[in-house]
């Protein structure tokens, strides 16, 4: 098995606002080091994404200006490191400016085959499912990764 993960918030400004600008700069490449990174399995690309937040009947419909990621990686340790201990750390400490406060970093992760590529759809009722069901031995939040993480 194999882990994958969504996450999305809302931003607070639209795409093209110059307030974002330092979030925007920065996706490019926190995603080449994702694609280096040990453990990382595959990531939903940006074009195929951009289609998806921007569907009016998607899963991400009713949440305009949304950003997200969706990917798969070998295991939570790989995944935790990397979220925890590269470029993407020190990026994501800009983000109380560039996301509306308390709907930011919804993270979900939860256990596919290997060789599956998630769909955002299936990341969203993963989501929901921690939401309204808490976290399963299979599906869990930020805490459960970190858990796991420590773990291995």
């Amino acid at each position: 098995m194999h882990l994958a993960e969504f996450n999305f918030g809302t931003l607070r400004y639209p795409w093209d606002d110059p307030r974002i600008a330092g979030f925007q700069n920065a996706i490019e490449q926190v995603n080449a080091i994702a694609a280096r990174s040990p453990g990382f399995v595959w990531r939903l690309d940006d074009d195929a994404m951009e289609v998806v937040q921007e569907d009016p009947d998607g899963p991400l419909a009713d949440r305009p200006n949304t950003a997200s990621t969706l990917s798969v990686w070998e295991d939570a340790g790989t995944l935790y490191r990397f979220v925890t201990k590269t470029l993407h750390a020190r990026i994501m400490q800009g983000a109380p400016d560039w996301f509306v406060p308390d709907d930011s970093g919804h993270l979900v992760c939860w256990y596919v085959p290997q060789g599956h590529q998630p769909s955002v759809a299936e990341g969203m009722a993963q989501w929901v499912r921690v939401q309204t069901q808490g976290e399963t031995e299979n599906t869990f939040s930020a805490k459960g990764l970190k858990a796991r993480a420590a773990a291995a």
